[in-house]
């Protein structure tokens, strides 16, 4: 092998072996390592020109001991940092909350992961913690009860401390004003506290902030709570044999999926759910009958809750026992068949206003006027959008938003066992940036989205009992 000597401005290198058996992109590479300067910077001189990095040396007549002259300019020297590699532990806490991206976790107190797991769902929803933050220590509204007032105070602080730390949370205030309220939560067996029903909780702290909770400028006063969480429905009741018929309106905090033989997807499980029969007394027969009653939602929510009805009661066991059929439930829920005639019509101009704009998102005409669109039945659609979309600009002479029938998937919890009284209960929360978390009491992890999908039923894995949907609004 020869061997050269390199002129590179004012240095020379000698001595650099020449392996001719190898392209002259492998010597540039040993004068990279010398000099700094990348080879598709480098320019060396020989016989016939610019040395080429895939020229045959057999055909330069390069000599040994021959000089070489490189014009090249090195890349520029990495600077050592100003300040050195802060690690996310050694930051402020409210600072690593932030470079954490998530809330912390809640530590298990003994059996209440049906609590942790409720807790971190409403934690999902910005507008309830607004609300709680404007809640007061020491003004309780009219009729409010001290054990109401205490329980509301103490979610406002718990979703702070989620808020403020990234280590986990002890909500052991929370948790002994939520068995103080409601005494069931602090059953025992054997001198230990018992598992109990997340659904029940849920319902339960719910209702509790939907008394407590409430808006001075509404006349007569109402809370936030019916309008982020509450569903108006009409009904319905009908008797075939008498021919008696009469409509019915009640508010609710949640819908129902029934889960049966036939019911594969949520939106089967809602229809059942809105369907059902009992017997009163009918005026005109003088006697009991069947009645068939069919609801209608009449107004919707900013936050649809969904629960998947897994549990009755088993009376030769003595307790709830649980359907373990696989239910798939979509991320982006179109509740639109299930609504009134008269919200039908309401919605339809907002959903052709949200259609123009996810038209327009990728280039598409619009498709008409709002006003003279005619409204295709709804559906729900796993392979839609995972995440709301941010379409509040579409048409900026729409001051308020509306709803338009349409719910992204936000939060799941789930259950992993037999029975409603035992097993684990954790919450899955979707979070701005598009990742999921799973809190697992105190140990949240990062999920990716098609794992939320598979909480779906099955066998004895995680499955859904509550999902959480956020309106999309235009």
């Amino acid at each position: 092998m020869p061997t050269v000597n390199v002129k590179w401005q004012k240095e020379t290198f000698q001595g650099i072996e020449i392996d001719t058996s190898q392209p002259p992109i492998v010597f540039k590479s040993q004068l990279y390592t010398l000099t700094g300067v990348p080879p598709e910077r480098q320019k060396i001189m020989v016989k016939g020109g610019i040395l080429k990095d895939d020229a045959d040396w057999s055909t330069l007549g390069v000599k040994d001991g021959q000089k070489l002259m490189m014009i090249g300019t090195a890349d520029e020297i990495v600077k050592a940092p100003e300040k050195g590699p802060v690690f996310v532990e050694d930051l402020p806490e409210e600072e690593q909350v932030v470079a954490l991206g998530h809330s912390a976790g809640l530590y298990n107190l003994g059996n209440t992961c049906y609590m942790n797991s409720t807790l971190q769902c409403l934690h999902s929803v910005p507008e309830l913690k607004s609300a709680l933050l404007s809640y007061s220590d020491n003004v309780r509204g009219n009729g409010v009860d001290q054990a109401s007032h205490n329980l509301t105070v103490a979610t406002r602080n718990t979703f702070g401390e989620l808020d403020q730390s990234v280590r986990p949370v002890a909500p052991l205030l929370f948790l002994q004003t939520l068995r103080k309220k409601y005494p069931q939560f602090a059953q025992q067996q054997n001198n230990v506290y018992m598992q109990q029903d997340a659904e029940e909780c849920w319902t339960q702290l719910v209702y509790t902030l939907s008394q407590t909770i409430m808006s001075e400028t509404s006349e007569p006063p109402a809370g936030p709570m019916k309008e982020l969480f509450g569903i108006d429905l009409v009904s319905r009741v009908h008797c075939a044999e008498s021919g008696e018929e009469s409509l019915e309106r009640e508010s609710v905090y949640s819908l129902k999926c029934h889960i049966s033989h036939d019911v594969n997807h949520l939106h089967e499980g809602l229809k059942h759910g809105l369907k059902s029969e009992l017997e009163k007394a009918s005026p005109s027969l003088g006697r009991t009958a069947l009645y068939t009653r069919e609801s209608r939602i009449n107004e919707l929510p900013r936050y649809l809750t969904v629960q998947f009805v897994r549990f009755f009661w088993k009376r030769e066991s003595n307790q709830k026992a649980k359907i373990l059929r696989k239910v798939d439930y979509p991320l982006e829920l179109d509740v639109y068949d299930f609504c009134s005639d008269e919200l039908k019509q309401k919605l339809q101009a907002p959903r052709q206003l949200l259609r123009d704009a996810e038209n327009a998102k990728f280039g598409l005409k619009a498709q008409g006027k709002a006003s003279s669109s005619k409204e295709n039945e709804g559906s729900s659609s796993s392979a839609g959008e995972s995440s709301s979309m941010d379409i509040d600009k579409a048409d900026s002479s729409v001051r308020n938003k509306q709803l338009t029938g349409i719910y992204d998937l936000i939060a799941v919890l789930t259950h992993k066992g037999r029975s409603a009284d035992s097993g684990h209960y954790v919450g899955w929360v979707k979070q701005d940036d598009g990742k999921w978390i799973e809190f697992d009491d105190d140990n949240p992890s990062i999920r990716k989205e098609e794992e939320i999908l598979k909480l779906s039923g099955g066998g004895d894995w995680h499955m859904a009992y509550i999902c959480l949907y956020k309106a999309r609004v235009i």
